[in-house]
């Protein structure tokens, strides 16, 4: 839960963000400033560096779980797409998780499976209130599902070819390589706007302090011990907890329909988290 909660605050400091910086620019400064933090943590402790394959196996990763998902929703959101339809689409990521594993031969139990369609069902709830087709188009859709393959494919890739790295310099790699994908972009599309304020900067030191050295951090311990369908169904319960903030933060309304889905969500991540049935062995 601790991992749903520090995940959760991520849409809240987009709140706080969106009127003070643009988004690429803003993602390049959390980005460099997780580079530091990282630098130092690991220089400190004197902490093993990747070498080799690993790297690009890290940087490809990271690419995918950090420049493609938050550059596809915070641009997405950006250009005008409701924040609940983003959360919508992006929390496909447990499914389509599922779906993509499933033909590179990990299976799901039916309980596992049943938790995943009930914990989108229980999303699509909690944002029901707030879905919309304004802001809808060509562009922010395509960004939004860009967002969603990219943490699936980086998700799946890690847990395939670099599960195990240490979390500070396996950072360094990957928030890197997210500054030198998301850098062009930026020159591209935006102007570099950043007006420091109080609400910036302390969204910033959230941003690099507590959603990366904790939250994913944690996503990245998850996904060593668990199957990377079982560990995104997580997510599920992510639009729950961000209207609860919502609620007590900015003063939002929670109707019926919300708490439904949360309750409805909670049973879906239940039942994807169970530990799935050892198949039957032979008798030798």
């Amino acid at each position: 839960m601790l991992f749903v909660l520090i995940w959760a605050t991520g849409f809240v400091v987009a709140k706080y963000a969106a009127p003070h910086a643009e988004p690429l620019s803003f993602l390049l400064v959390r980005y460099a400033g997780v580079v530091v933090l990282m630098l130092v943590l690991a220089l400190v402790a004197g902490a093993r560096w990747p070498r080799g394959r690993a790297i690009g196996h890290l940087a490809v990763a990271g690419i995918g779980i950090q420049a493609g998902y938050l550059g596809g929703v915070w641009g997405a959101v950006a250009a005008g797409m409701p924040a609940g339809v983003a959360a919508l689409v992006v929390n496909l990521q447990p499914v389509l998780t599922a779906v993509v594993a499933g033909l590179t031969g990990v299976r799901l139990g039916r309980v596992q499976v049943v938790g995943l369609v009930l914990g989108f069902l229980g999303v699509v709830l909690v944002v029901s209130s707030k879905l919309t087709t304004v802001g809808i188009t060509a562009t922010t859709l395509g960004l939004a599902t860009t967002a969603l393959l990219a943490i699936t494919a980086g998700t799946l890739y890690q847990k395939r070819f670099c599960p195990e790295f240490d979390l500070r310099t396996g950072q360094v790699v990957q928030f890197f390589a997210s500054i030198l994908v998301t850098l062009p972009f930026a020159f591209a599309f935006e102007s570099f706007r950043l007006d420091w304020t109080p609400e910036l900067v302390g969204a910033l030191l959230w941003s690099v302090l507590v959603l990366t050295g904790g939250g994913v951090s944690l996503l990245f311990l998850m996904l060593r011990r668990g199957a990377a369908a079982q560990v995104t169904s997580y997510f599920y319960l992510v639009p729950g907890i961000t209207a609860l903030l919502a609620l007590v933060m900015f003063g939002e309304t929670l109707g019926w329909f919300a708490i439904a889905g949360m309750v409805v969500a909670v049973l879906g991540v239940a039942l994807a988290t169970r530990a799935a049935p050892a198949p039957p062995q032979a008798p030798s």
